[in-house]
């Protein structure tokens, strides 16, 4: 038996495994659920133009197969995230995934452009999801290599869409845009497969108050890890409330381990008053604004290569090619834009476990803005192209350090549905930003258009510095620090 004297919590028993070969498995199960995710977003840069010749769709009908995806996403990274905080982080991946593989192939025998709108909605509605993968990884990471463990799983993002580039190269000129579809739910139901072997984060389970269950999945980790867990007994949510008296000034409890059944609205409301606290509520609105901040910059910088790659590069003659989706340059186009990212997330992943987060996100943020500004005069394209590359490549990696942050600045209650709601905001950026950016390019007004991202990207860099403390080494609580 266990030595009574002697206790130890989750963080402790997580830095005494280490980082070891469940870790890896739990990284490629997570990774896996991002790449089937990934595949499904990067159909629609192949299938839109095909679907609007077969079905002779209008342009607006078109986009709307991009609006639909994220508006399925707006309502869906809350959900997914409230799931997550009220029945486990497996249930939310579960789910999400259910409607991703499901839908996906319902997408493939579409009789008609209705149809398929609906059920590209419930893809981005289970694609949402992906931050509760991000979520349930990160409860298994010991505090000192978070960060760049955290960084990696965004790789499988990238795989994802090289991925489906490489489906839609072969299939969509033999096949056509139904098997592309069909193929591409596949990754998705793999991981179904694969689920049952995936244990609930022992971290959820430990703020329930299940601490039995918790300590039975660290024993396991232990074993695969082929290491020890600590001497005497886990540390419960209702030992350290005995011990309150010890707990530092500057931390305020959330919860306590024993939960009376609630009702769905009760909880909703509990889980929006923790989130909207005082000790949180300053910090919500930043995360808010720099989701939808960065949101915003990526995908005007995504929309300023395509027009660019496209060769359109005078001001009213934006128009998608669409009579010539089988041209192996629109393939290639997704292969380099997205390699494009890799080198940032190098980058960042070196930089966020030695800088910490905030300095971190502010100096990929600052690049962003600096390879932006020679924009504002006419450069040659070979510059240009470069220029928007880094940029890309700066962006991506500042806005996966900012889900590191926003995972473990929230407390282990709400962290589902705070990240879920920040990143929902952030979907509204990424609606926003093509209708704007357009409207400016295709109104001969480049430049301003480019100010418009230079102003949002300069204004992220300033809430960044107005985060109230650094989480780097810091052990993720299911109370708030403000430190």
């Amino acid at each position: 038996m266990a030595d009574q004297s002697l206790v130890f919590t989750v963080d402790e028993a997580l830095s005494l495994v280490g980082f070891g070969i469940f870790q890896g498995l739990a990284l490629l199960f997570a990774g896996a659920g991002w790449l089937a995710e990934a595949m499904e977003m990067m159909l629609l840069s192949f299938i839109g133009p095909t679907v609007k010749s077969e079905w002779t769709l209008s342009p607006t009908e078109e986009s709307l197969l991009t609006t639909a995806i994220f508006g399925g996403m707006l309502v869906g990274a809350y959900f997914w995230g409230f799931i997550s905080d009220t029945y486990g982080r497996r249930t939310g991946i579960l789910g999400a995934v259910v409607v991703v593989a499901g839908a996906g192939l319902l997408s493939a025998s579409s009789p008609n452009y209705k149809l398929l709108i609906i059920y590209r909605c419930l893809v981005g509605f289970g694609v949402a999801g992906g931050h509760v993968s991000a979520s349930w990884f990160m409860e298994f990471i010991p505090p000192s290599s978070r960060g760049a463990w955290m960084l990696s799983i965004t790789t499988f993002w990238t795989l994802g869409t090289l991925m489906g580039a490489s489906l839609a190269w072969i299939v969509m000129p033999r096949l056509g845009w139904r098997w592309l579809l069909a193929l591409s739910s596949i990754p998705a139901f793999l991981v179904l497969l694969v689920s049952n072997f995936a244990p609930e984060s022992p971290r959820y389970l430990y703020m329930k108050g299940r601490t039995t269950e918790a300590l039975r999945i660290l024993e396991k980790v232990a074993l695969i890890n082929r290491t020890k867990l600590p001497p005497g007994i886990l540390l419960s949510d209702h030992n350290m409330d005995l011990n309150e008296e010890n707990t530092p000034l500057d931390e305020t409890p959330l919860l306590s381990s024993v939960r009376k059944e609630r009702s769905y609205l009760e909880t909703f409301l509990e889980s929006m008053l923790e989130i909207f606290s005082s000790k949180l509520l300053g910090t919500t609105l930043l995360l808010w604004l720099l989701h939808f901040g960065y949101t915003f910059a990526y995908y005007g910088i995504i929309l300023m290569i395509s027009q660019l790659s496209s060769g359109q590069r005078e001001c009213g003659s934006i128009t998608i090619h669409s009579d010539n989706v089988q041209d192996a340059s629109l393939y290639i186009r997704v292969f380099i834009t997205s390699l494009a990212e890799l080198p940032g997330l190098i980058v960042a992943a070196v930089l966020v476990d030695r800088l910490g987060r905030k300095l971190t996100m502010e100096i990929l943020t600052m690049f962003t803005f600096i390879l932006i500004l020679p924009l504002l005069l006419h450069q040659n394209e070979l510059v240009t192209t470069a220029l928007l590359f880094g940029s890309r490549m700066f962006i991506s990696a500042a806005f996966t350090s900012l889900t590191v942050y926003a995972k473990e600045v929230y407390p282990t209650s709400t962290r589902g549905a705070g990240c879920g709601l920040a990143t929902s905001v952030g979907r509204v950026g990424g609606m926003v930003c093509p209708l704007v950016a357009v409207g400016l390019v295709r109104g001969c007004h480049l430049t301003a258009a480019i100010i418009l991202f230079e102003v949002v990207v300069l204004f992220s860099g300033l809430c960044v510095q107005l985060f109230p403390f650094e989480t780097k080494g810091k052990n993720l609580r299911d109370i708030v620090s403000i430190e």
